[in-house]
């Protein structure tokens, strides 16, 4: 039944192109030809140690992927392939697996305890390989260590892969003793605490029983706490991460332990290395999450009830957390604001800030504004800089009375130093601040205003200057306007900005020609600032809206235009094309619903479609989304104008309803279906065979990500709308689909943030057999 695969298996990580498809070619045959006896040799190339470890390892990964897959559709596939598979290979492979988990080769082992647990995944909710975790327990007392941090390391794979409900109490119990055993300072191996560590921060999702109760509780995390001292960096670090997973799972139990655990928490981020006070700070961002929500459930419940009782350890931690915070904010690196992956203490510390004041709210004012007003104007740029970030953080939670007299104190410093600091880290806080203050503060909430008309102006000036400075500094003075713009917005029929609109629409185009403008987001930053501020502007800048139409226009044929590109500039063209179509989209909107300017729409459409109609023919993404959602918004503004381009649209359309790999762009298609029959009513009507053809197919189609399914009915109710009797061709066939959809509904508790009841339905029923081709009835 099985083959010798060890030198295919070599052959196909030759460097030698040619060797390596063929050995691939042959892989794939044996596969489709025999693929009980594929997956024993695997197990068995896998399991022996005379085998050599690339063509071990390379079986396993192998395994691995013939058990699971990243697309939905695949992985259950994969799972009703192997549960239908020969019992007797399926015995074989893991007889294997288990087997390995013995070798002394670790990468041997590792890929065993993954494919160990790929296949628990799909046995164990089948109520298949019962004496998988007995026989996994029963390694523990092994003597050997290295069959221990494997076995462990398993377990802790196992937890991952299937639901708490999957594993009986008793074997939980077995598991939870096993883990922690391993953990403890008497084992003197740190690979196995290592991977005991690890295996309980998976664990910790079946504990719920044992958390529950008290002994079993102080144990587990009389153990937990005493690893994070452990001498070995990686299980320190471990250990935190389950600190942190039982703040977010078992809350309300932790008011025992709050106290040791702040003491452990504040001594590693003072003196500990990065990795392990990243964690530490984490612990208490997650009991700020946990508190907003309990908080949040409470107001908003009509009885002032909620599940979980907050015992506000943030705000009793105030007066120590605080000041631990806000030395992790002098901890900065150099150049982190040129990277954007970046991730530091500092960060880490004024990110966990932000959410104690979204937390706390007024109380953590007087607490903040010494180190402020200590360190803003100090020579040291670390501190100016902790400093500009500790106000920034502040500024969502506390009530704007608390908050508007110490803005309005410190916004012309803010201003200055935004210009004037010689430091790019202070320059780029300040500005991110600049933004936080008109995002929160700047609004008719506020009693007294951060902007008038004394301010507003220089407020302007200083950030179009700002736009000038290098690029990060530039994006953040970009937001900042963004902002400023977007507190102006129903302001009434004059708007402060009006007689610095053409002044800042002229900066930030010019913005997005800089030669660096593709760094730190910035061309991004500035046409979503440009958007905002054409989407507030009022009807007093109409008409230098309309002049935009030309430019915009002008720029994606520019762009449209751009050949012999290498693969990275075809990539900032297709980035800077959807840019482009989301700021015609933005225009559109705004002079569509002005009865003033509509007109104009009319005069330039030829023109813009054309333009459109090219952007499609660059099948990028996110380029033909924003065009389609552009030409929503055009249909909508010119109504049954927009018939002239359905002959030559149509194709595009139904092109999108087919792009099920991409189905963000399916997704928009279907909502712009709505926009063009609000728009055109019964001229929709030559085109709705073929729309509600692929609609139903949709509806019915396993290939299609689910989210895309729900605005389905809705489009389909968009075309009843608009086409009015002439619907009843199509109504049996709809209310087919309704009344599967109603059915499964009944049978939910209710629809979730993306309608679960009805992509459930989807799930359950097959209606292959409901679509039909329209074009024939």
């Amino acid at each position: 039944m099985a083959m010798e695969v060890t030198q295919v298996l070599l052959s196909a990580q030759s460097i030698d192109g040619n060797v390596r498809k063929h050995a691939e070619d042959s892989l794939r045959q044996f596969q489709e030809q025999n693929l009980p006896g594929f997956l024993v040799s695997l197990s068995g190339e896998l399991a022996s140690e005379d085998k050599p470890v690339d063509s071990r390892k390379l079986a396993g990964l192998i395994l691995k992927n013939a058990l699971d897959a990243k697309d939905e559709n695949r992985k259950q596939e994969l799972v009703q392939r192997w549960l239908s598979l020969d019992p007797v290979a399926k015995t074989q492979v893991k007889s294997c697996l288990l087997q390995t988990l013995s070798s002394l080769v670790p990468d041997a082992r590792s890929t065993a305890t993954q494919v160990i647990a790929k296949v628990a995944g799909i046995e164990l909710p089948q109520k298949q390989w019962p004496e998988l975790i007995g026989s996994l327990l029963s390694n523990i007392h092994q003597v050997p260590t290295h069959v221990k941090q494997a076995t462990l390391e398993t377990l802790g794979y196992l937890c991952e892969e299937v639901s708490p409900q999957v594993v009986d109490q008793d074997q939980v119990n077995k598991i939870l003793t096993a883990v922690v055993q391993g953990m403890n300072a008497s084992e003197g191996n740190n690979d196995v605490r290592l991977a005991a560590t690890r295996a309980l921060y998976n664990a910790l999702g079946f504990a719920q029983a044992n958390f529950s109760n008290d002994m079993e509780r102080d144990y587990i995390m009389r153990v937990v706490c005493e690893t994070t001292v452990c001498p070995e960096l990686k299980i320190r670090q471990a250990a935190f991460e389950c600190l942190v997973s039982i703040a977010a799972m078992y809350y309300e139990k932790l008011a025992p332990y709050i106290q040791d655990i702040y003491n452990i928490t504040a001594k590693a981020v003072r003196v500990d290395e990065e990795p392990v006070a990243l964690q530490a700070i984490e612990f208490w961002s997650t009991i700020c999450d946990e508190e907003t929500d309990i908080l949040e459930e409470y107001m908003g419940d009509s009885n002032g009830d909620s599940d979980i009782p907050c015992f506000y350890f943030i705000k009793q931690a105030l007066p120590a957390l605080i000041p631990l915070l806000l030395e992790t904010l002098l901890k900065q690196e150099e150049d982190q604001d040129l990277d954007e992956g970046a991730w530091n203490i500092a960060m880490a510390g004024g990110t966990c800030l932000g959410l104690v004041a979204r937390t706390v709210g007024d109380d953590i004012v007087p607490l903040v504004m010494p180190f402020i007003e200590e360190n803003i104007t100090k020579p040291d740029w670390r501190q100016r800089e902790a400093a500009s970030y500790a106000f920034g953080s502040i500024l969502e939670g506390p009530s704007p009375d608390k908050l508007a007299p110490l803005v309005n104190h410190a916004l012309p410093f803010m201003l200055s130093a935004l210009v004037k600091d010689p430091n790019n880290h202070v320059k780029d806080t300040t500005a991110w601040t600049l933004g936080r203050m008109f995002e929160f503060l700047h609004s008719s909430i506020v009693g007294t205003p951060i902007i008038n008309e004394g301010n507003c102006q220089q407020i302007i000036t200083v950030l179009l200057q700002s736009m000038k400075d290098v690029p990060n500094v530039a994006e953040k003075a970009c937001g900042a306007l963004y902002f400023l713009a977007q507190g102006y917005e129903d302001v009434g029929p004059t708007s402060p900005l009006t007689p610095l609109f053409q002044e800042i629409v002229q900066s930030l185009l010019t913005v997005t020609h800089r030669e660096d403008a593709t760094e730190s987001r910035l061309r991004t930053a500035a046409y979503e600032t440009l958007n905002e501020v054409v989407r507030c502007s009022t009807d007093e800048t109409a008409t230098l809206v309309v002049q935009l139409v030309s430019v915009i226009m002008m720029e994606l044929h520019k762009c449209l235009e751009a050949q012999n590109l290498s693969s990275d500039e075809r990539e900032k063209r297709s980035e800077l094309i959807g840019l482009l179509c989301g700021c015609m989209q933005v225009i559109i909107q705004k002079l569509g619903s002005l009865d003033s300017t509509k007109y104009v729409l009319v005069q330039y459409s030829d023109q813009i479609m054309r333009l459109f109609f090219r952007v499609f023919a660059c099948r990028n993404a996110t380029a033909h989304e924003e065009a389609m959602l552009a030409i929503g918004a055009l249909a909508y503004s010119i109504g049954q104008e927009f018939s002239n381009y359905m002959p030559e649209f149509y194709k595009f359309l139904e092109m999108d309803l087919q792009n099920f790999e991409e189905y963000q762009v399916c997704a928009v298609t279907v909502g712009v279906i709505g926009d063009i029959c609000r728009a055109l009513e019964l001229k929709i009507l030559p085109y709705c065979d073929g729309i509600m053809t692929q609609l139903l197919k949709n509806l019915s189609s396993d290939n299609l990500h689910r989210s895309v399914k729900p605005p389905l009915f809705s489009c389909i109710g968009d075309i009843a709308l608009a086409i009015g009797d002439n619907f009843n061709k199509y109504l049996m066939y709809a209310m087919n689909t309704l009344q599967l959809a109603a059915e499964m509904y009944a049978h939910t508790s209710g629809f979730d943030d993306e309608m679960t009841g009805v992509y459930q339905f989807f799930e359950k029923w097959d209606i292959r057999g409901i679509f039909c081709d329209f074009s024939r009835v």
